[in-house]
């Protein structure tokens, strides 16, 4: 489904002013404008955001639910607009590089642990971001290379992917659960373990449903965390077991990590380069080196 961000925009001015007619003067819109937007976004969604009277505007149930994320993807998106800002102004003096967030703490630290001890002086940015958003930052030359999960929608007509691996799934249990002792763990044996997913609408969560099949209606996804950092300190706390990625589940004390097999499910990361770069001699130290570290922590289960 397209977004909507001229609609979001006008719902997100008619909650903070209160009425239609407010949010067209910060808007400097019509009210007619306004009003025409906001109808557009509920047709879109097929449900109703505002229930307008006379006096006042208040928001449905759906209105309410929709309200914290659209805040939050304006802002995080005002502030995308504001690094592509800053870097584009100092861009030469920086090396940058694209990868997923769960590759970010589990591999980059220990590889531009290196690079500056080679490269003191030079700096870097890294944007920990999603599928979508890496080959955006590698297509329009933001970013040196990236780190992604290799699907069909990553091939790019100004892109390179080169498969780099498997990365299977693990099960992270706390210290003391029955399962942690175990050397591998079957999914069936799963089921009736109070599970930890992590956002139904991530990839990894999509890549889990579809490798399980009817399996996955039969497990119980107890809670949901956003993020994995969150579903780690829940399994911590003994509030069930969840399924991470390998490169991001270090084990810590009050978390055991144990293979899961039957079936093994795994995403496959790619590095993306655009066809027409010439890398440096420092950027090819870093994506060699990422490379390298993915491919050993892999081989190494």
């Amino acid at each position: 489904m397209p977004i909507d961000f001229l609609g979001i925009q006008a719902f997100l001015a008619i909650v903070e002013c209160g009425s239609f007619q407010l949010a067209a003067a910060q808007l400097n819109l019509s009210q007619t404008a306004v009003s025409h937007r906001m109808r557009k976004l509920e047709e879109t969604l097929g449900v109703r955001l505002i229930a307008r009277t006379t006096r006042e505007v208040s928001l449905t149930d759906a209105g309410r639910a929709l309200l914290p994320r659209a805040r939050n993807a304006v802002q995080e998106l005002g502030a995308s607009c504001e690094t592509v800002r800053k870097h584009g102004q100092n861009a030469n003096n920086w090396l940058v590089l694209a990868c997923l967030p769960t590759l970010a703490s589990g591999v980059f630290i220990d590889v531009l642990r290196e690079f500056h001890a080679r490269w003191p002086d030079t700096p870097v940015r890294v944007f920990d971001s999603s599928i979508h958003e890496i080959i955006e930052l590698v297509d329009s030359r933001i970013a040196a290379f990236g780190i992604s999960v290799m699907r069909s929608h990553t091939t790019h007509a100004e892109l390179d992917v080169e498969r780099i691996g498997d990365e299977p799934f693990v099960l992270l249990c706390p210290e003391g659960h029955a399962l942690a002792g175990r050397a591998k763990v079957p999914w069936e044996d799963l089921r009736g373990e109070a599970l930890i997913r992590i956002s139904m609408t991530s990839g990894n969560s999509i890549t889990i449903d579809e490798s399980l099949g009817v399996l996955r209606e039969q497990l119980r996804w107890r809670l949901e965390a956003q993020h994995t950092a969150m579903a780690v300190e829940m399994v911590r706390g003994g509030l069930g077991l969840t399924v991470v990625p390998l490169l991001v589940a270090a084990p810590g004390p009050g978390v055991v990590v144990v293979p899961l097999e039957a079936p093994v499910v795994a995403r496959t990361l790619a590095v993306l380069t655009r066809r027409d770069a010439v890398p440096s001699e420092q950027e090819v130290f870093v994506r060699e080196r990422a490379v390298a570290l993915i491919q050993s922590r892999i081989a190494a289960v």
